[in-house]
C-alpha cells in the first residue's frame, strides 16, 4: 500500500498586515516598559511610529485592546525566552536555578528598556480592576505555578527536602525578584544582581534535602572543590 503520510505542514508566511502588526507591538512593548501601560495610547504610539491614528485604530480598536495585545506578546516571549529553555534543563535543582537565572536575564533584556513588562504592569495596575489587570494577575499566577512546580519536581528528585512548602518557595523567589527590580531600577544599586544571587543561594540552601546538604559540605567535597 502506498503511504499517504505527509510531512509537517510548512508555516504560512506572515502577511504584510501581520508583519506590520508585529512591528507595531514590538515597538509598543518596549515603549510601555518606559512610559507605563496607562501612558501608552493609540495617539502616543501613532506619534512615536509616525503613523496615522486611523491606521493604528484599524489594528487595535481601543487602548485596552492595545494593552492586552502587548501583554500577550510579552507573555509569549517570556515563555520562549525563560520557561521553555529552562524546562530543557535536567529536572530538579538545576531547573529551578535555570528558571530564576533566565528570569533575571529577561528582566534586564535590552529589548525591554523598562524591565519585565509584567512587573511594570503589576505596580501600575494593582488597584485598577479590569481585563488588563486580570491578564497580568493570571500571567503572574502562571509564573508562580511554574516555580512551584519546578520545586515539587526537585522534591521528587530528592534535591529538596520532603517537607518543603513549594508554594512558599515560589513566593520567596518572587520576593527576591521584586527586590531585585526595586534595587536595580529604582535604587540603581550596582550590587543588585549580587544581592539577588546571594538571597537565592540562601533560599536554595534552606530548601535542600539533608543528604545533599551534607554531601555539599563534607570534607571530601570541600577538598574536591579546592582541587578544581
Amino acid at each position: 500500500m502506498r503511504s499517504t503520510a505527509r510531512g509537517p505542514a510548512k508555516p504560512r508566511p506572515a502577511s504584510k498586515g501581520e508583519q506590520t502588526r508585529e512591528a507595531i507591538l514590538t515597538h509598543a512593548l518596549g515603549l510601555a516598559t518606559r512610559i507605563g501601560f496607562e501612558g501608552l495610547t493609540i495617539g502616543r504610539l501613532a506619534e512615536d511610529l509616525r503613523m496615522s491614528k486611523s491606521g493604528l485604530f484599524a489594528h487595535f480598536r481601543s487602548k485596552e485592546a492595545l494593552q492586552l495585545e502587548i501583554l500577550r506578546m510579552a507573555g509569549a516571549r517570556m515563555v520562549e525566552t525563560v520557561v521553555k529553555p529552562a524546562l530543557s534543563v535536567p529536572r530538579g535543582e538545576a531547573r529551578v536555578r535555570a528558571l530564576f537565572e533566565r528570569w533575571l536575564a529577561w528582566e534586564q533584556s535590552p529589548s525591554l528598556p523598562g524591565g519585565c513588562p509584567f512587573m511594570a504592569a503589576s505596580f501600575e495596575l494593582d488597584d485598577r480592576p479590569g481585563p488588563v489587570r486580570d491578564f497580568v494577575v493570571q500571567n503572574l499566577r502562571d509564573w508562580m505555578d511554574t516555580l512551584g512546580g519546578a520545586a515539587r519536581i526537585a522534591v521528587q528528585e530528592g534535591h529538596f527536602r520532603a517537607d518543603l512548602d513549594c508554594e512558599q518557595f515560589a513566593h520567596d523567589c518572587q520576593g527576591i525578584g521584586l527586590a531585585f527590580v526595586h534595587a536595580s531600577r529604582l535604587m540603581r544599586d550596582p550590587k543588585a544582581r549580587t544581592r539577588a544571587d546571594t538571597a537565592f543561594a540562601a533560599l536554595l540552601r534552606a530548601c535542600r534535602a539533608p543528604s545533599r546538604t551534607a554531601s555539599a559540605t563534607s570534607p571530601a567535597a570541600a577538598s574536591s572543590g579546592r582541587r578544581r
